[in-house]
């Protein structure tokens, strides 16, 4: 009788255990299956770009060259025959050309430096988020916009934004 006791304490301690075991295993197999794994970066990716400040806005834009700058001497004062003549355009903003859009595509954009699929990526824009439209394409499928609060300029495909 005593050891039927035994083995039947035995058997019940060693299902325990088995059980324990195996609710203690799933428990940690399912905590690091909900883990993210990391953000795949492939090589014809190009990560976004912050907006660098710049002392010259118009040299920032992509699409427009350099101006020309005059450096005077400190202790000579710059006279007006010394300037150059041509003035730099300003690029345009949302008070001077544009309308403001949001964008309405739920993946956001893909800013790019030219209106063509096959253009480099120069950052993107958030679903959402507001921009400035500067211009559309002659073919009607790019627009050019500006990202408010910052010089980048870039490409989207149209269609997707609001205004």
């Amino acid at each position: 009788m005593f050891g039927l006791i035994k083995f039947f304490t035995g058997f019940t301690m060693a299902i325990a255990i088995l059980f324990f075991a195996g609710v203690s295993l799933s428990r940690y197999a399912i905590a690091r299956l909900t883990i993210l794994p990391p953000k795949p970066m492939f090589p014809n990716d190009n990560p976004p770009l912050s907006p660098v400040p710049t002392a010259n806005p118009v040299a920032s834009s992509p699409t427009t060259a350099p101006s020309p700058t005059v450096v005077a001497p400190s202790s000579v004062a710059p006279t007006p025959s010394v300037l150059p003549s041509v003035s730099p355009t300003p690029s345009p903003t949302s008070e001077t050309a544009g309308y403001q859009a949001r964008v309405v595509q739920p993946i956001g954009l893909i800013l790019r430096d030219n209106p063509s699929r096959d253009s480099s990526q120069i950052g993107g824009v958030e679903y959402n988020e507001a921009v400035v439209v500067l211009e559309t394409s002659s073919d009607g499928e790019w627009l050019r916009v500006q990202l408010p609060g910052s010089n980048m300029e870039g490409w989207i495909k149209a269609g997707n934004t609001e205004k």
